[in-house]
């Protein structure tokens, strides 16, 4: 299993990634991918939504279950990925290439407080 350094991670299996744009890039892991099993339906948020943390603003469906994903950080919706929307397997074969969401933060310092690699391999048992 993968639990790239360059991002940040929530406990509800969101990572995050803070771009030169100071856009926040958020995805789904790798584990989460695993326990879902293969994806078959993705519905995101729109773009102009004003998110908060922790709030249910995205679905993953695959042909075990469906599942929120939840906004790692406070923010604006600026951009989402309709490639993983018309091709949600993509999900599941590069997690952190397929991004779902781009968030302009409220305060892009609030990644700092979400887990890094190791916290968020130690909270999955990794």
């Amino acid at each position: 299993m993968s639990i790239p350094a360059d991002r940040k991670y929530a406990a509800s299996h969101e990572w995050c990634k803070v771009e030169n744009d100071q856009l926040v890039t958020v995805g789904i892991s790798d584990h989460a991918q695993e326990l879902l099993g293969d994806l078959v339906y993705i519905e995101l948020p729109e773009v102009g939504r004003v998110v908060e943390a922790e709030e249910a603003c995205a679905v993953v469906e695959s042909v075990k279950a469906a599942s929120d994903v939840y906004s790692p950080i406070a923010g604006e919706v600026v951009e989402v990925n309709q490639s993983v929307v018309d091709g949600p397997e993509a999900v599941n074969t590069d997690p952190y290439g397929n991004w779902l969401f781009k968030v302009k933060p409220a305060d892009v310092g609030a990644v700092d407080a979400l887990l890094d690699a190791s916290g968020y391999a130690a909270e999955i048992g990794a």
